[in-house]
């Protein structure tokens, strides 16, 4: 019995630590029941802070030491539950570890603590000539830690690519308390990639105290375009039309036309209320060229239906370009109470095919969906507004999400562009992998994680389950 065990835990938690780094009363624990999946939550029987590897190191093994279970925790905005307790344990809140320890601009790699903030390494390099890549929505506020753990992306993953792409090593605490190091500042390392491994195994086979990210050289110029759709159909077409050209852009973005009331009502841009859909596109690189890309893609675009394509001209229309982008799911709590976003993924080409899906999914729940999301990439983020005090619209939201998920995998695409899958699409992962790819990758977690204490019941399915079970369906909200 865990709790038997606990109160001597704690004890040797807090001489380790010291009290105010260890949290054990009931209302401290319950700001960490969930993460931004909030359908499912549940306490941690303790949450610390530590403030270095070594400290990591000796709190998994005093875990190991009492057989409870233990998991990290970055920032919390995890949208598929990868920070929920299931079974309670020991939360190891990295937000501690937050130092960015060295810049190598030379030879273009930073060294960071898992709890650095994505945006902290943005804000440190400005004025450098170099950046850091992987951009989430959410930089402002996820960890860098965080991004290893889920392989985020972002709006450059069209042509910068995801975070496993930007990383060159990671110092690791494993699931019995030894300290290793996977890779580190020089490329291609030979042998296996086992910091390729780490990355976006949503914390299941060790615990990220350290990360080599790569530096990417600024580029030389921006162009960032705006362009006016009068049907969705229309907008889907001139992406594949660009891509097909042979231009890959930066970004590549897509609003609707729900999504842009808020949007608008939140930043005042001047986005067009009547347009259906809108792209937001961006080429960068060499000033050499540019414009002929721009020029492009305008002509691209207006011979695919847009009704204009506007282009930002100063710094500050492009930073307000992208706010608004950025912070379009902030601004969908003028639209409703609650709602729930989905994270699927598909080629490019179905994209007006799983758009038209969607808008049928949503007419026969009778639920309203906006979408913004990364239209280059083909990753998808519906969002499903509802009321979470009406229980029959939670039913309703339950019954559509499924829906357009199982669609996006009868198109070829998946169930996760960047989310992970948490506790919250377990029950998918059959549906995508078959018995032997889904025995193989338990065989890896079990190398790493023989005993199961690390971030038990996270994203590989228990044998003979389907999945989580829902513990509160009445209560899933915003995320």
């Amino acid at each position: 019995m865990i709790a038997l065990r606990l109160p001597k835990l704690i004890d040797e938690l807090r001489e380790l630590l010291g009290r105010e780094r260890v949290l054990a009363n009931h209302a401290e624990l319950l700001v960490y029941e969930c993460d931004g999946f909030v359908i499912e939550k549940n306490c941690p029987d303790a949450v610390v802070f530590p403030a270095s590897t070594a400290e990591v190191s000796a709190i998994v093994k005093l875990c190991n030491e009492y057989d409870v279970p233990f998991l990290p925790r970055g920032a919390g905005t995890s949208l598929a539950g990868g920070c929920l307790p299931v079974d309670g344990g020991v939360m190891i809140v990295l937000t501690k570890m937050n130092r960015i320890l060295d810049i190598q601009l030379r030879d273009r790699y930073a060294i960071v603590e898992p709890g650095v903030v994505n945006v902290w390494l943005t804000q440190k390099l400005k004025g450098t000539g170099y950046h850091y890549a992987p951009d989430p929505s959410s930089q402002g506020a996820c960890t860098i830690g965080g991004n290893v753990a889920t392989n985020s992306g972002g709006p450059h993953t069209l042509k910068y690519g995801v975070t496993v792409n930007h990383v060159l090593g990671v110092e690791c605490v494993l699931a019995d308390g030894s300290i290793v190091q996977l890779g580190g500042p020089a490329e291609d390392a030979a042998g296996l990639d086992m910091p390729g491994i780490m990355v976006g195994s949503e914390g299941t086979l060790a615990i990220a105290t350290r990360v080599w990210v790569r530096l990417t050289r600024d580029p030389q110029g921006y162009r960032t375009m705006l362009g006016v759709f009068d049907s969705v159909t229309d907008a889907t077409n001139a992406i594949s039309a660009i891509i097909a050209a042979g231009i890959i852009p930066a970004a590549l973005e897509m609003m609707d036309q729900g999504i842009l009331e808020a949007v608008e009502a939140a930043f005042h841009f001047g986005f067009p209320l009547d347009a259906q859909a809108i792209l937001l596109i961006e080429v960068d690189g060499l000033e050499a060229g540019l414009d002929q890309q721009r020029d492009r893609i305008s002509s691209l675009c207006m011979s695919n239906g847009a009704r204009e394509v506007r282009q930002a001209e100063t710094i500050q229309q492009r930073q307000l370009l992208w706010k608004s982008r950025k912070q379009a799911f902030g601004a969908v709590g003028r639209l409703s109470p609650s709602y729930c976003t989905q994270d699927g993924v598909v080629p490019r080409t179905k994209l007006p095919e799983i758009l038209a899906t969607i808008s049928e999914i949503g007419r026969r729940h009778a639920i309203r969906i906006v979408n913004v999301f990364h239209a280059g990439d083909g990753n998808l983020h519906p969002i499903l507004l509802f009321d979470e005090r009406d229980e029959d619209q939670v039913r309703r939201v339950l019954a559509a999400s499924e829906e357009i998920l199982e669609a996006c995998i009868a198109c070829g695409g998946s169930v996760t562009g960047e989310h992970g899958i948490g506790v919250e699409k377990l029950n998918f992962m059959p549906k995508l992998f078959t018995a032997d790819d889904l025995a193989t990758m338990e065989r890896l977690r079990q190398a790493f994680n023989p005993l199961g204490r690390l971030s038990p019941k996270k994203m590989l399915p228990t044998a003979g389950a389907c999945g989580m079970e829902q513990m509160h369906p009445g209560r899933r909200a915003a995320v």
